[in-house]
Parts: C-alpha cells; sequence; structure tokens
C-alpha cells in the first residue's frame, strides 16, 4: 500500500506544481543564539531549517507559495534581547512562525511573553529544559528535541555502564543547567551512585579556580559538566585540567560540537558525553543532503532544525493555512504515525500525499515522535572524545 500511495504521490507531484505559488509568501523566522555560549553550534542549525526551506520552494508544490527565512539573534542567554528580537520578528517581518529558541531560558522568555502574546507557533530544535513542558502556551510551542528528563535518564546510563559511580556535578546558573542538573543528580543516584557536590557556575567569567577548587574537594570519579561549550563550562574543564584537579569529564548536549576538543586539545580525549540523535535512514538522507548544501548535517541539534521547519511547512498545507491558530492543531498529525512515512529529501511527496487527502508520518532527520505536550520522545548519540573528535559510540 505505501509503495502505492508514494507512486500516487510522485504523479501528483508532477501534476500539482502549476497551483504553487498564487498565494502570498510566507515567513518563517530562525532565532538562535549566532552570538552567545552556543555561537559554533546555531551555523549549522540555521543551515539545517534553511535547507528544508529551500527543499520546499525548489519542489514547487506547495499551496502558499515562495518560503523566504528571517534570522534573528536570540544570545542564548540574554531573556531581553531574545524578546525584542523575537518581537521583531513577528510585528515588523510578520513572520507566520518561528523556528526557535535555541536556548531553554531564552525560548521561555519569548514564548510567554512574544508567541503567546501574538498566537504565532514556535518548534524550538533545542530547548531542553524539563520546564518548558508545562509552560501554558496555547498549544503553540513544541519541541523537536527531547527533554532533560529524559537526558538525564541516558546520562545515569552511561556513567553507570562507563563503570562510574561518583561525579561532581557542574551546572550552568541558566534555565537549561539547573533543569538538567537536576534530572541527572536524581537518575544517577537512583541507579545507585553518588553526587559529591552538584553546584552552579556564573557564564562569563575569566577564572573558575574557586569552582573547580570546591568541586575538587569533593571528589569524585569524574567531572560532569552540564553548561555551554562556548562559556563557562569550557572554562570549568581548562580550569581543572590547569590544576589537575580532574582529567575526565561527561559532556552533555550544550557541550557537544567540533569547537571543543579543538580548543581543549588532546587533553580531552577520553571525555564521554551525549547529544540527541538517532542512527534511523532520515539522519543518513539528511548528511547527505547537508553535505551536498556544503555544512554538517550531522552536528548537535542542525537535523532537529531542519525538522522544526519541515513541519511548520506541512502542517501549513495540512490545515490550508498559514494562521498559527489554524496548523497548530495539525503539528502532532503531521509528526506521528499513522501515515506515509516522510524523510529528508521528500517534502515535495509529503507536500503531494497531503493534497492527495492522504495522512503522512513525518519521521524527518530526527526520527520525529511528539509526545506530550509536543515534544521529542527522544534519541541520543553516546558520544567519546577520541583523536580530538566527537567520535559516536552508539545510538540509546
Amino acid at each position: 500500500m505505501k509503495k502505492i500511495l508514494l507512486a500516487t504521490a510522485a504523479s501528483i507531484v508532477l501534476t500539482s506544481n502549476v497551483f504553487a505559488g498564487s498565494h502570498s509568501k510566507v515567513n518563517i523566522g530562525i532565532i538562535l543564539g549566532f552570538t552567545g555560549p552556543i555561537e559554533a553550534l546555531t551555523g549549522d542549525m540555521a543551515a539545517g531549517a534553511e535547507l528544508a526551506i529551500s527543499e520546499m520552494n525548489e519542489a514547487g508544490n506547495f499551496e502558499f507559495g515562495e518560503v523566504s527565512s528571517v534570522r534573528a539573534d536570540s544570545t542564548c542567554i540574554d531573556a531581553a534581547a531574545a524578546t525584542a528580537a523575537a518581537e521583531r520578528l513577528i510585528t515588523a517581518d510578520k513572520v507566520n512562525a518561528i523556528v526557535g529558541g535555541d536556548c531553554s531560558g531564552v525560548t521561555t522568555a519569548m514564548l510567554e511573553n512574544v508567541a503567546v502574546a501574538n498566537g504565532t507557533v514556535m518548534i524550538s530544535p533545542s530547548a531542553t529544559s524539563p520546564a518548558l513542558s508545562t509552560v501554558p502556551d496555547d498549544g503553540l510551542f513544541f519541541r523537536t528535541a527531547p527533554s532533560d528528563a529524559r537526558q538525564g535518564q541516558v546520562v545515569a546510563d552511561i556513567l553507570m555502564d562507563n563503570g562510574y559511580k561518583s561525579i561532581a556535578l557542574t551546572y550552568s546558573n541558566s534555565d537549561y543547567g539547573k533543569g538538567l542538573a537536576d534530572s541527572i543528580d536524581s537518575n544517577f543516584k537512583a541507579a545507585g551512585g553518588t553526587v559529591t557536590l552538584k553546584a552552579a557556575h556564573e557564564d562569563g567569567k575569566g577564572d573558575y579556580g574557586a569552582e573547580v577548587a570546591a568541586m575538587a574537594q569533593a571528589g569524585g570519579d569524574i567531572l560532569v559538566v552540564a553548561g555551554y561549550l562556548n562559556d563557562g563550562g569550557k572554562g570549568m574543564i581548562e580550569a581543572s585540567l590547569d590544576t589537575g584537579a580532574f582529567d575526565t569529564f561527561y559532556l552533555p548536549d550544550g557541550m557537544i560540537g567540533d569547537s571543543l576538543p579543538k580548543d581543549i586539545g588532546p587533553d580531552l580525549d577520553g571525555s564521554i558525553g551525549d547529544v540527541p540523535g538517532t542512527d534511523s535512514p532520515g539522519a543518513s538522507k539528511f548528511a547527505d543532503l547537508a553535505s551536498e548544501a556544503g555544512f554538517n548535517g550531522s552536528g548537535p541539534f542542525s537535523p532537529e532544525s531542519y525538522d522544526a521547519a519541515a513541519l511548520i511547512m506541512l502542517s501549513m498545507q495540512a490545515a490550508g493555512s498559514t494562521n498559527s491558530s489554524d496548523f497548530k492543531g495539525h503539528v502532532m498529525d503531521v509528526a506521528n504515525a499513522p501515515g506515509v512515512q516522510i524523510f529528508p529529501g521528500q517534502l515535495a511527496e509529503g507536500i503531494a500525499l497531503i493534497k492527495a487527502g492522504y495522512d503522512i508520518d513525518y519521521v524527518g532527520a530526527s526520527a520525529v515522535e511528539l509526545i506530550g505536550p509536543g515534544e521529542s520522545a527522544g534519541n541520543y548519540r553516546e558520544i567519546l572524545v577520541k583523536g580530538g573528535e566527537n567520535t559516536t559510540v552508539r545510538f540509546r
């Protein structure tokens, strides 16, 4: 049956292109921390979202014509700046929906102060705070990244499987850091582990000697650094190595990126970590498409960014409307079974099937399955830093 439906979709694509372009242009905002503590990641994330938009425009069968992207800087950490940027996207740039935010604190601020007030759908590819699961959102907020409630379980499993029975835990004094640290703490203790010290560090400091000294005094088999790879998290690792306090680190998702092993050097080899990721067919398809487009499709949250943009456009088509109030109710239907599975490179087929009255199950680049309040069920790559690179051990 699926082969028949896909063949039907292919024929519909060929005959439906003529109808595209008869409506006004659609604008999708992409608001990420192009400056700030994760700026090393956001270039590939934005490229992922814009790849989906380019694919849709090249397909030519989207009912509402050309789609344009409008970038804005969330800074990752400045809630006031992020809120102002989101407001400009909606009021000045007239975006129909937003891919973003990225970091949890600014995402919460934009959602509560801007998106809900203006009735605008936001799909975040990387905001992971468990608190976002319960923020009143009028059904406007979704995320293709899993909650840190899930990541905490994964961290505990990886630590235990690698033989670590006691940890010192440092975390960024941010919504992301606090939520993740609490999840790691509770899950690791439930698994039988010992947390010698759980303490926050402030981002933007020049010296983390005092924080590291406290961690060293408490002890532990490994230092878990729930921070940001371009800010305090990196500072904690550097200070630990300089003083000999710790030589092995656990790196959750905010610490995973190509820049950290390059910045730290060989001393980071042997450290472990995790980042959302999957070995699904869609992941390899997306990696190939990204390579052709000139960016890294296996980088953190780039697949989730492609999926966020794709879900927005497919949901618009399913609703027959670009208004958030109309298409917000179709996001979960498009993202989940039943229906014909749609992968990266198949957005034209997805549009054609929707137009023909068929259900689709958007699997995308990150094996999308939205649960609960519209967030990813959660798949992760286990990471080992080896030879100056983040290598994949397995998927969880």
